[in-house]
């Protein structure tokens, strides 16, 4: 094993400068880690020595930017995992962590060599082939959800992963700078509020001031030195404020542990930034850590602080009694210390510190210090069950990844269910992602709530130490509408699974229905059952279409994905292959009212068919219009009036796509449709208007004023609901009865 070569610094004088390829050579041997593993047994540390030697080989010949060998980044990352006291199987990862991505080792090579959890886990490193993606954001997408899913299984990942990001922004000067904003932005948004909700608070701060440093080096800059002067200004007051703190508590005989602590200069630029202050209206850049025994004195040192100097009023704050979303317990109070200077003063147990700094990292440290502590144990594992729940309802990774951006808020309010639980969620959650933290199945059955005892709306945000009460019902479901409002992930994906699911299932209605009718036009009366007989049928079909269910198949239809038609003839050659014969008076029935207005197998519409229908805006067909229906590609069934100039624009480039559609004898709801209005400008026209449209039991959806400068006559467009031609009618005639209106008319679609 090769000794570790000090810097320059710290060599004895007129020692021989070491040459920096002894310097490299030096950062690149296990000696480098050997120091840091000491809390391993020996068996371990060879398991970690072996990992070395075959990362070594994988990377030899391989240089960073800097001109170093290669695995010296492995050895970093190591190195920082070491500082956690993660097992030995997460220290192989860092040092295998870039041997699948950079040096083309396989998978099953790394289980054959180290075992299978070690080569999971460095597959759950390892970034996704760029070549699969269309654009950097969908590879980042899926990079990020595959990394996030093997954390929710196993959460070294992520503690390796933030080790190797940390490295990484250390040594990001040696990178080109045009890559410093992308990689620097990158970590500020995705990487340092993983560490933040994980609780590794120092990981945190380091990300936040190096990807500051490097996207804002100016900035960054100027504060650094204005930090460092009023540093020098206050050093008397911190001095004398730590002097009294030790005098106070040696009188009171407690043993205490007391640190300066300094805001970070990202802090201080963000509170400068958002509360629009100067440099020198940020008073709380000082403060104090206060390590106490145990929890009992934490509330005995906060009385002899407040004893001391007196309480910013609405400054306190009690972490230990609710604790923050990633375990965080301290006591936090500021206090108006010597010459009027605001002082901030935390205070925590050890066991509290070691939390606040390493989060979930600390069950490893309390592991190698207490063997039987379970306390760090359930630390962030309520986030991370949730990705998985937000995974089975999310298969895109865009969409998971733009769920799981919405938890990373550090930012929490603390309410109460009725039986006085405390529950965390979000700022800004509603009463909605509450019902759903409780449970997606009272998620999905809201329907209305209580705050206080107070009846209040869906959309309510809650505040801390509110109670709050759901309300539910059988016939109660999730409405789109909720997806405006609501600010978790786990609610957000919840509520689109449902709707998603919700549309599948009225797709495969409609497709069913197009495949019939399409059927009928080849000479067969009725689909084929999947019943077993019918089975091979089904499956030779599959294989045709590329589905994988007959209910896909059915979906894909219906939303425009296959043509009703090409299935059809080829289902009919199929049942021709077993020897069924098309119905010959059906087939010459079909073909004749082909050429007539309605088919006899249209597809019949009621208004109940939610998203798989949807009505064209260009010409908003109500019931009595004759109407064509339009599958298009992947958004179901579009239905246009038989007049409308878009609609037979379409059907003149895909006329293949065109269904036959008629409406239900009794539509289950009204329908919207335009309406243009002409009036004088008369004082009250418009209130006179809407009230007879609301007579004429036509509800107003949308209205749109004329925006000319004032005329004799102007033209009101309204978009109303009616329920046929006839009640539109009716409701024309009532409009050009009313006062000041000179003519009302349906809005004709553009040709």
């Amino acid at each position: 094993m090769s000794a570790v070569v000090k810097p320059h610094s710290s060599l004895p004088k007129g020692s021989p400068r070491p040459s920096p390829a002894a310097l490299n050579a030096a950062a690149a041997s296990f000696a480098a880690l050997t120091a840091r593993l000491d809390y391993l047994n020996a068996e371990d540390t060879e398991q970690v020595r072996r990992a070395y030697r075959f990362a070594d080989e994988a990377h030899l010949g391989q240089l960073r930017n800097s001109g170093e060998p290669y695995i010296t980044h492995p050895i970093a990352v190591a190195a920082q995992c070491a500082e956690w006291k993660l097992d030995a199987q997460a220290l192989m990862a860092a040092l295998l962590h870039d041997a699948i991505e950079d040096c083309g080792v396989t998978k099953p090579e790394l289980i054959e060599r180290f075992g299978a959890p070690v080569a999971e886990l460095v597959d759950g490193l390892t970034k996704l082939d760029k070549l699969q993606f269309n654009t950097r954001e969908e590879n980042q997408a899926e990079s990020f959800r595959k990394m996030l899913l093997a954390m929710a299984r196993d959460v070294r990942v992520i503690l390796v992963k933030l080790a190797d990001r940390t490295h990484n922004m250390r040594t990001l000067d040696d990178a080109p700078r045009e890559k410093w904003a992308r990689i620097a932005g990158e970590t500020l948004e995705i990487y340092a509020p993983i560490a933040h909700r994980l609780g590794l608070n120092q990981t945190y701060r380091e990300l936040q001031e190096l990807s500051f440093r490097h996207l804002r080096p100016w900035r960054y800059a100027i504060l650094a030195k204005a930090v460092s002067k009023a540093r020098g200004r206050r050093r008397d007051l911190i001095q004398k404020v730590q002097r009294e703190l030790e005098s106070t508590f040696t009188s009171a005989s407690m043993v205490v542990r007391i640190a300066g602590r300094e805001k970070t200069l990202y802090s201080i630029y963000q509170k400068m930034e958002e509360k629009h202050l100067s440099f020198a209206q940020v008073t709380d850049i000082y403060g104090f850590r206060i390590i106490v025994p145990n929890v009992i004195a934490c509330y005995t040192g906060l009385g002899i602080l407040h004893q001391m100097y007196k309480p910013l009023p609405g400054k306190f704050k009690d972490h230990i009694a609710i604790s923050k979303l990633n375990g965080y317990q301290s006591l936090h109070t500021t206090l108006v210390g010597p010459s009027g200077v605001s002082v901030e003063f935390q205070l925590r147990t050890e066991a509290m510190h070691v939390v606040a700094e390493s989060g979930v990292a600390a069950h490893w440290l309390y592991k190698a210090a207490e063997p039987n502590a379970t306390g760090a144990d359930r630390l962030g594992t309520k986030w991370l069950q949730s990705l998985l729940d937000i995974q089975h309802e999310t298969r895109d990774a865009a969409e998971f990844w733009d769920h799981v951006k919405v938890d990373l808020f550090p930012d929490a309010v603390y309410v109460f269910t009725p039986k006085s639980q405390i529950m965390a969620l979000p700022r800004g959650a509603t009463v909605v992602d509450f019902a759903y933290a409780i449970h997606s199945r009272i998620g999905d059955h809201t329907s209305a709530a209580r705050i206080n005892g107070d009846q209040v709306p869906l959309r309510t945000e809650l505040k801390n130490g509110d109670v709050v009460e759901v309300i539910t019902a059988p016939v109660s479901t999730p409405n789109p509408a909720w997806l405006g409002f609501v600010r978790t992930g786990r609610a957000r994906s919840k509520i689109r699974h449902y709707l998603k699911t919700l549309a599948h299932a009225e797709s495969e209605g409609l497709g069913e229905k197009l495949l019939a009718q399409a059927l009928r036009a080849e000479g067969l009366g009725t689909l084929p059952s999947a019943e077993p007989q019918n089975q091979l049928i089904w499956e030779k079909l599959l294989r045709f279409t590329g589905s994988r269910t007959r209910a896909e198949l059915l979906t894909d239809i219906g939303l425009g994905k296959r043509i009703a038609s090409i299935v059809a003839k080829r289902l009919m050659a199929l049942l021709a292959e077993r020897g069924e014969k098309p119905d010959a008076l059906l087939l010459s029935r079909e073909r004749f009212t082909a050429q007539e207005t309605v088919s006899q197998g249209a597809v019949t519409l009621d208004g109940s068919e939610n998203s798989s229908v949807r009505f064209a805006l260009c010409c908003r067909p109500i019931p009595g219009d004759a109407i064509v229906g339009y599958l298009g590609h992947g958004e179901g069934l579009v239905v246009h009036t038989d007049a409308c100039g878009v609609g037979q624009r379409l059907h003149y480039k895909d006329s293949e796509r065109f269904f036959a559609v008629e409406w239900a004898d009794d539509p289950v709801r009204a329908f919207e449709t335009g309406v243009v209005v002409t009036v004088r400008n008369d004082k009250g026209v418009l209130a006179r208007v809407a009230a007879t449209l609301a007579t004429a039991e036509a509800d107003i959806t949308h209205v749109e004023m004329a925006d000319e400068t004032p005329q004799e006559s102007t033209d009101m467009r309204f978009v109303i609901a009616v329920r046929d031609t006839t009640h539109l009618e009716s409701v024309l005639r009532a409009v050009k009865r009313t006062p000041s209106v000179l003519s009302a008319s349906r809005t004709v679609p553009a040709p």
